[in-house]
């Protein structure tokens, strides 16, 4: 039962009471009577304006907190003149003034952190209590390669990607650098936030790629350029002894066999690879902008097979290309294309031990060059290490071949990589959008 429905209760038992007994008491005495109904009658008013002064704070009361519970923070209620009234008005009054700037402070530092996650170059997704996926931004989609729709509501550890699956494993304050390709370079970073008293974590996936190319670049440049220097301040002098001393018949006339006049030879031969091997490196430092130009992809990989089909056959590999009547027409610098798919051609040819098969397709819609391969293949230790500088899997690698490249591939701007999809299916991928 309601406070009002009982006050009225309660004033309407009391004054019928009394008007009874007035009646019982005061029955012959008239005056008496009249006077006792008077008094009766002005409890009543006045118990009226107590009930309409009671009441009226609490209807407000009610409807402040209807307005509340509707998060609406505009109502507010006049003065009454009524000092205690008005102490409860100004009380409420404070209150929702003070809601009011909560909530639009709260909004606008939403819509704030909002727009800062998505717009973020860092890849942010943020989780739910039960570890799934409940928002991210774009930066975390093109990084991930899958749509925000493919990954709501999906629990990190169950989606098939390299780098969930390394984030799955991290506590929170964690961090660890990925290089899923072999080629871009990740930082993955877990933490948490307290929602509503609860922990829940969120990942961020930094692209260092970059950065780490930039200063790798400049770290391997710096030391190329003093042992190229070096070589070749050693080289010029004694190619130049040499070639004198070759010259110079007289000097070896008692030698009747030529060994000393040969053991020269060989000297200034090694000496000549040694300042070959050297400017291979020194053209890795100095490769210059691309002059890109439309040229056919078809017509530039028949001559790179051309080219390498010698050494194909020497290891009874197969070089299988069929192109299309259509042309694959690219904008690229036809020199440096032309040495990046030599080194990927030569390298996929290596990897075959004794036979194999090395096939070629372009889609001209896509514009997407494939290089297949089953060779060996590639471990997943050795594709942590792919396109590093002086890496090389082979004996005498000099580990320049795929650095070489990559620095072409990103002087062109154009997607790539390489890794192992399959036993003995090895595949190269260039993007030439």
């Amino acid at each position: 039962m309601k406070l009002r429905t009982k006050y009225i209760i309660f004033v309407v038992i009391l004054h019928l009471l009394a008007l009874g007994l007035s009646f019982y008491i005061f029955d012959k005495d008239r005056v008496w009577f009249i006077i006792s109904e008077v008094f009766i009658i002005i409890s009543v008013i006045i118990a009226i304006q107590l009930y309409q002064q009671l009441i009226r704070p609490i209807k407000m009361l009610l409807q402040g907190i209807e307005a509340i519970k509707d998060q609406d923070f505009n109502v507010k209620f006049l003065p009454t003149g009524k000092h205690e009234v008005d102490e409860l008005i100004n009380v409420y009054n404070h209150m929702i003034d003070a809601l009011r700037d909560e909530r639009t402070r709260q909004e606008e530092q939403h819509f704030f952190l909002e727009k800062l996650i998505h717009t973020s170059p860092t890849g942010i997704i943020i989780l739910d209590h039960d570890n799934r996926i409940q928002q991210l931004n774009p930066k975390a989609a093109e990084i991930l390669g899958l749509t925000e729709k493919s990954l709501v509501g999906q629990e990190i550890s169950r989606i098939e990607n390299p780098l969930l699956t390394q984030a799955a494993g991290l506590k929170a304050g964690e961090t660890i650098t990925v290089k899923p390709d072999g080629i871009n370079t990740y930082k993955l970073q877990r933490s948490h936030f307290i929602d509503r008293g609860f922990q829940r974590g969120f990942l961020m996936i930094e692209e260092l790629t970059a950065e780490i190319l930039a200063a790798e670049k400049n770290a391997y440049g710096k030391v190329i350029r003093m042992m190229a220097h070096e070589v070749n301040n050693t080289i010029g002098p004694v190619n130049s002894i040499l070639q004198s001393a070759l010259r110079t018949d007289s000097l070896w006339q008692t030698q009747t066999d030529g060994q000393l006049n040969n053991a020269l030879q060989v000297a200034f031969d090694r000496n000549q690879n040694l300042n070959h091997f050297m400017r291979n490196f020194a053209d890795l430092v100095k490769l210059p902008p691309a002059n890109k130009k439309q040229t056919d992809l078809n017509l530039l990989l028949k001559a790179v097979i051309e080219l390498m089909q010698i050494k194909a056959q020497g290891k009874n590999v197969q070089l299988l290309f069929n192109p299309g009547p259509k042309p694959c027409i690219i904008a690229a610098d036809v020199q440096q294309l032309e040495q990046a798919l030599i080194n990927i051609v030569k390298n996929a040819i290596e990897a075959i031990e004794t036979e194999g098969v090395v096939n070629f397709d372009i889609e001209v819609k896509k514009r997407l060059l494939t290089i297949t391969d089953n060779g060996k293949g590639i471990t997943d230790e050795e594709s942590a290490q792919l396109f590093s500088p002086f890496f090389s899997t082979k004996k005498d690698g000099q580990g320049i071949g795929l650095t070489l490249v990559r620095e072409i591939m990103l002087n062109h701007g154009y997607e790539f990589s390489l890794k192992t999809i399959a036993q003995n299916r090895t595949v190269f991928i260039i993007n030439f959008n």
